[in-house]
């Protein structure tokens, strides 16, 4: 295994392939990937993601560490087994991606120190809440059905959580004379404390632990640790615990997933939906191996709905959110390679190369960084726009509307009693035949700006994004801009073409366009066609949606017959979301059939 990088370049490989990436970064930059013909947008994108990987990775595991957590011996069964906490998937490197290990970084470290105060609190959050985030009117992402915000956050429970903040020296966001806000000033939780890291930290800028395994391991499903593990297990067959109408923890509720902020009805659904997938796939390797005990099955069948996830969000959910024509042929070459789906089910991989077979049972590569999902990573999915504030039930059967209701009767414990009302189908029905939010300004919904945690406490979450983005030392629009290898916005009106807006920003930024945020400035950005989100935002998706397959044993050199089955292969070769769904909810089948991605949206029986 080559030695991991904490700074610096990657070597550029040939001098071909050095070349190919200089002339895509100019290429880039004077008439932009998205405007090529396809075939050049791909040569194009391929280049692109070259020289992020070399720039782009930085470690932060070589900081200054004490107390990291005991790990158990290595054992045969860690050669074809997913561990709970995520360790030994880099069986060199048995700690990589576990469960309370570092964010990593995608900017060089002397970047990533958070602005000191009260910098860090300028323009004030809850002004640009209230001037550029609050939504008047619902803008709809109408390539899209509403399961890709419900899908988004499942993903999200897999991926990564700084857990839920300290409240004992919060961060203090004072409030204009006008704000309605019940409490001043508004209190924000600290991010918490790496706590691996030594008080003086050598200087280094601060590092953050992720308490969800960095790996695409369905962890939201089998949970982080062994005890959550055997919590949600049935204890024979292989199979998961089904839920009734309530918790699957009516007795532990530390462990109840609706007294974590962010719970909600479309959450529950997937939820749902999964531990009926992973219990199916039991029931067929049972029949395969009768022989087998309950711990074999539910290995096994954990190893293969992991991997089904990873491919559904690659070739299903990712092409459907970014649906320019180009970006779902390379999303998809991800998994299949540009030869195509076709002849990856005749002939398997006929390549080394994964342009043209694939990530997908191929060869690992860091790319010389050990692998950890990044800060940049996390603040460019802070897509709550996605969320509609106001839902209607329909029925499946003839689209008869069942029940309104707003977000918040969705949120929290009210999930339960939502979903014991309605059924699976026609919930599932519903979010299939409406439609998601646009990630834009002035779209960020009203529930979430005044939304009421577990404990009771009050949050604006659109000023704890940008403040979350600030605090966690992930640059500014411009500077991550630049550190992307991208042009920075010369000006307001370059950053947006909507006249309205580049006058908003340039108040409440008080005419320095260095000053914008993030989150902001790609919710302002022109979009390239068929995207719900920003191509500044797509950067870190062109670098970190391959690094998930790349670095992942089980998706590279244990992609086989020996440690998935065959069976198991072929479950997640011939599944889709779409075969998901009707295998569990029939009744689905009249509204998809025009669907070849059921993340667009489905047909209403009346139309």
């Amino acid at each position: 295994m080559r030695r991991p990088r904490t700074t610096g370049e990657a070597p550029h490989g040939s001098p071909f392939v050095a070349l190919h990436d200089r002339l895509a970064l100019a290429v880039d930059h004077r008439i932009g990937w998205d405007r090529l013909p396809r075939p050049l947008g791909l040569l194009t994108l391929v280049g692109l993601r070259d020289n992020l990987r070399r720039k782009n990775l930085f470690d932060t595991t070589s900081y200054p560490t004490r107390g990291a957590p005991d790990i158990e011996a290595p054992s045969a069964r860690h050669l074809t087994e997913r561990t709970a906490d995520g360790t030994y998937n880099d069986l060199e490197h048995p700690r990589m991606g576990m469960a309370r290990s570092r964010f990593g970084r995608n900017v060089p470290a002397d970047r990533t120190y958070p602005e000191p105060e009260p910098d860090i609190l300028t323009p004030n959050p809850r002004e640009i809440s209230r001037a550029l985030l609050t939504r008047h009117a619902f803008v709809p992402a109408e390539s899209v059905n509403a399961l890709v915000a419900a899908w988004l956050q499942f993903m999200i429970r897999d991926w990564v959580s700084h857990g839920h903040g300290a409240i004992d020296d919060p961060w203090q966001i004072e409030l204009l004379d006008d704000d309605p806000w019940p409490v001043r000033p508004m209190l924000v939780p600290r991010t918490l404390p790496d706590t691996t890291r030594p008080e003086d930290g050598d200087g280094l800028p601060p590092t953050y632990l992720n308490e969800h395994s960095h790996w695409w391991d369905a962890s939201q499903l089998y949970g982080n640790d062994l005890a959550a593990q055997q919590s949600l297990r049935a204890g024979e067959g292989g199979r998961l615990r089904v839920p009734g109408n309530g918790s699957l923890f009516p007795d532990r509720p530390d462990l109840d997933p609706a007294n974590t902020p962010g719970f909600w009805l479309g959450l529950l659904m997937m939820h749902h939906l999964f531990i009926l997938e992973h219990n199916a796939v039991c029931e067929r390797l049972a029949r395969e191996y009768p022989q087998w005990t309950d711990e074999q099955l539910f290995q096994r069948a954990r190893l293969i709905v992991a991997a089904l996830i990873a491919k559904i969000h690659t070739v299903e959910w990712t092409p459907a959110v970014i649906s320019h024509p180009t970006t779902v042929t390379a999303l998809r070459a991800n998994w299949y390679g540009l030869l195509g789906e076709r002849v990856h089910r005749l002939l398997g991989r006929v390549s080394r190369s994964e342009v043209l077979s694939g990530i997908v049972g191929g060869r690992p590569d860091h790319f010389g960084v050990p692998y950890a999902l990044t800060e940049e990573f996390v603040a460019v999915y802070r897509m709550h726009p996605l969320v509609p504030d106001d839902w209607s039930f329909r029925s499946a059967e003839d689209d008869t509307l069942l029940r309104e209701a707003s977000f918040r009767e969705l949120a929290g414990p009210h999930a339960y009693d939502f979903f014991g009302k309605l059924g699976l189908t026609d919930l599932f029905y519903s979010f299939g035949t409406s439609h998601p939010g646009l990630v834009t300004l002035h779209n960020y919904p009203r529930f979430l700006q005044e939304f009421e945690r577990p404990d009771g406490k009050l949050m604006d979450l659109a000023a704890v994004d940008v403040l979350r983005i600030r605090e966690l030392g992930v640059p500014r629009y411009n500077e991550f801009r630049r550190r992307l290898h991208l042009k920075p916005a010369a000006d307001f009106t370059s950053l947006t073409d909507d006249p309205v807006w580049a006058e908003e920003l340039r108040r409440v930024y008080s005419g320095d366009i260095e000053r914008v945020d993030l989150m902001v400035g790609m919710f302002a950005e022109r979009r390239p066609a068929g995207f719900a989100f920003s191509d500044t935002a797509f950067r870190i998706f062109v670098l970190m949606a391959s690094r998930r397959l790349n670095s992942d044993r089980f998706l590279t050199t244990d992609y086989t017959p020996a440690v998935y089955t065959q069976t198991g292969l072929d479950w997640i070769e011939n599944t889709s979301m779409a075969t998901v769904l009707l295998r569990h909810l029939p009744d689905l089948r009249a509204s998809m059939r025009s669907v070849t991605n059921a993340f667009a949206p489905w047909q209403r029986p009346s139309a």
